[in-house]
C-alpha cells in the first residue's frame, strides 16, 4: 500500500477532493427524559412520539427513559445537524415539561429497581428486545445501562475506493477491497482511539448515586452535593465503571480481516458463560435473559467502534455483513457533548471526518496480542488522567507523550484538510477552521471538553449537580421556541402515527408463541 503521504499527493487533484469529500454520515443521539428538577423520568415513553419499535427517528435504547434520536444518512454537515436539531425540537415539544439531560453520566437515580425497561410491545420482536434489556439489567446493573453517547456512522464515496483500489494496484474484486480498507480504518482507530476521549471526553465527573454499593479504587476527589470527580479524568464513561463488560475480555475477536471479526462474533455468541449461567435463563415460567452466553446477542458486543451494513428485514448484523460485506462504520466513543443542545456539534464532526480519513489512508498492520493490550491501556490511560501533563502512553512498545502523538495526528490531518476544503461546491474552509478549534487541545488541555466542563463545575456556587439543570433547562427552553415549519411538524407527526399503526400490523400478524420464536431466532443456520 502507499504511504500517507504518498495518497494525499495523489488524491490532491479536482477529482480526488471529490471522492475524499464524498462522506455519507449519520448521528445517533441517546439522552434521558429528566423532571425539571434533574431526576429520571418513570413514566413510558410518550405516545405522541409513536412508537419506538418501528419508528424511522425516534425510539427508546435501554430504559423507557432513554431515547435515542436517528438522523437519516445525509451527504452535508449542515443537513446532518438540522434533522438532529429538528428531532430534538419536536420531542421537546411534546415531553409535557420533561426535559433531556445533557451529559452523559446519568442524574440522581435513587433506587436502581426503579430504572423502567424499555418495552416495544406485544409482538414476538417487541418482547425479544425488552427481554433482551432484561438480561442486560441482571447481567450488568441498570445503572450501567442509562450512560448516554453519540454514535457516528461514516462511509466514504464509491468513487474514493475506487481511486484507492486503482492507486493499489490491487487485483482483488472491489468489495472486498473495501471491506479490507474498511478493517484498515478501524484497527488504525483502535490504536488512536484514546485521541476522542481526550478531545471530546465529557464525563470527568460522576453522580455519587452512579457508584452506590460498587466498588472502586479509584481515588475520587469530592465535588460536594454528592458529586465526584477524577482531576485529569476525561471520560468516565469509557472506563470500568461506565459501559464496559469484562466477561467479553476473554473473547479475543480479531479485526485483521472480515472473515476472522465474523468467526469471533459467532464463536463469541455460541460461547457460555458460567457467570451469567448461575443467573438462570426461565426460571418459575419467567425469562430472565435471552441465552446464558457471553453475548446473548450481536449487539450486546460492547466496542468502541463497529463494521456495519444495513440489514434486510430478519437479518442479523453479522450476516447482513457476510452477504455483502461493510458498508459503513459506526464510531461508539463519543460522550455527549454538554456545550451543545443536541449533544455534538459540527466543528465536532468535521474533526471526525478527518480523523477517520487519516485513520483510512495511513498503513495498518495486523495487530496482535501485544497490540491489543496496548490498545487497552492507552485507552484507559486517557479516559482515567488524560489531561495530565506530561502523561506517557505506549506505540508499537516504545513510550511516546500524548502530546507528540497527538501532534502527529493533527499534522497528518492537517494535510488532509485543505483537500476537503477546495473540494467541488464546498463553501468556506470548514475542516481547517475545525482543525484550528481543537489544535488548541494539543498544547493545552484544559480546552478540552472535560477541561472545560470541571471549569465550570468548579467555579464557586456551581456544583455539577447544578450546572447540569441548568444546561438542561436552558437547552429545554431553546429547543421548545426552535421553529419547526409547518411542514415539519405535519412530517414528524405522520411518521409518529404511522410507527404506531406498523407496531399494531406486527402485533396482529404473530402466530408463534414466543418460546417458538426464539427457538427459531437461535437456531438459525445461517446464524
Amino acid at each position: 500500500m502507499k504511504s500517507f503521504n504518498a495518497l494525499v499527493e495523489c488524491l490532491a487533484t479536482e477529482q480526488g477532493r471529490a471522492a475524499l469529500a464524498g462522506i455519507h454520515r449519520g448521528i445517533e443521539r441517546e439522552t434521558l427524559r429528566v423532571t425539571p428538577g434533574g431526576e429520571l423520568a418513570g413514566d413510558a415513553h410518550p405516545r405522541e412520539l409513536g412508537s419506538a419499535l418501528t419508528h424511522s427517528r425516534i425510539t427508546t435504547d435501554y430504559s423507557e427513559s432513554l431515547l435515542e434520536f436517528i438522523t437519516p444518512v445525509c451527504s452535508s454537515v449542515d443537513s446532518l445537524l438540522d434533522s438532529l436539531t429538528q428531532t430534538h425540537a419536536f420531542s421537546v415539544q411534546h415531553l409535557h415539561g420533561e426535559q433531556l439531560w445533557p451529559v452523559s453520566m446519568p442524574c440522581f437515580v435513587a433506587n436502581e429497581g426503579d430504572i423502567p425497561i424499555a418495552r416495544y410491545g406485544s409482538s414476538n420482536t417487541g418482547r425479544m428486545k425488552s427481554l433482551y434489556r432484561t438480561g442486560l439489567t441482571h447481567r450488568y446493573g441498570a445503572l450501567m445501562q442509562i450512560i448516554a453517547g453519540v454514535h457516528y456512522n461514516f462511509s466514504v464515496s464509491s468513487a474514493l475506493w475506487q481511486q484507492l483500489h486503482r492507486f493499489s494496484g490491487s487485483s482483488e474484486p472491489l468489495g472486498q477491497f473495501i471491506s479490507e480498507g474498511y478493517f484498515s480504518l478501524i484497527r488504525n482507530y483502535r490504536r488512536m482511539v484514546w485521541l476522542l476521549p481526550y478531545l471530546f471526553g465529557a464525563s470527568p465527573t460522576i453522580c455519587q448515586s452512579f457508584i452506590q454499593g460498587r466498588q472502586t479504587n479509584l481515588p475520587f476527589v469530592s465535588l460536594g452535593a454528592g458529586a465526584l470527580y477524577l482531576p485529569y479524568a476525561t471520560s468516565l464513561r469509557m472506563s470500568d465503571l461506565g459501559y464496559t463488560n469484562q466477561e467479553q475480555e476473554k473473547l479475543s475477536i480479531s479485526y485483521n480481516s472480515l472473515d476472522e471479526y465474523l468467526a469471533g462474533i459467532r464463536r463469541a455468541i455460541a460461547m457460555p458463560s458460567q457467570k451469567f449461567a448461575r443467573i438462570g435463563v426461565k426460571v418459575d415460567g419467567e425469562y430472565r435473559q435471552l441465552n446464558a452466553n457471553i453475548l446473548q446477542i450481536e449487539n450486546e458486543f460492547y466496542a468502541p467502534i463497529r463494521a456495519k451494513r444495513v440489514t434486510a428485514s430478519g437479518e442479523k448484523p453479522s450476516q447482513a455483513l457476510a452477504r455483502a460485506g461493510v458498508e459503513y462504520i459506526e464510531v461508539r466513543a463519543l460522550d455527549v457533548n454538554p456545550f451543545s443542545p443536541v449533544g455534538i456539534d459540527a466543528s465536532q464532526v468535521y474533526l471526525l471526518d478527518l480523523f477517520l480519513l487519516y485513520c483510512l489512508l495511513q498503513p495498518s498492520a495486523p495487530t496482535d496480542a501485544a497490540g491489543e493490550l496496548e490498545m487497552a491501556a492507552n485507552l484507559r490511560a486517557v479516559v482515567l488522567t488524560g489531561r495530565e501533563p506530561g502523561l506517557m502512553l505506549a506505540r508499537n512498545g516504545q513510550a511516546i507523550s500524548l502530546q507528540h502523538w497527538l501532534g502527529e495526528i493533527f499534522t497528518g490531518m492537517a494535510a488532509l484538510a485543505p483537500l476537503l476544503d477546495n473540494a467541488p461546491g464546498q463553501q468556506g474552509q470548514p475542516y481547517q477552521q475545525a482543525l484550528a478549534q481543537w489544535q488548541v487541545c494539543v498544547d493545552d488541555p484544559q480546552q478540552t471538553l472535560s477541561g472545560r466542563m470541571l471549569q465550570a463545575i468548579l467555579q464557586p456556587g456551581m456544583g455539577h449537580g447544578q450546572w447540569v439543570k441548568n444546561l438542561a433547562q436552558e437547552y429545554s427552553q431553546y429547543l421548545r421556541g426552535y421553529p419547526l415549519t409547518p411542514q415539519q411538524q405535519a412530517d414528524y407527526e405522520a411518521e409518529a402515527s404511522a410507527s404506531l399503526a406498523r407496531q399494531a400490523a406486527i402485533e396482529a400478524a404473530d402466530s408463534q408463541s414466543f418460546d417458538s420464536f426464539l427457538s427459531e431466532y437461535f437456531n438459525d443456520p445461517q446464524s
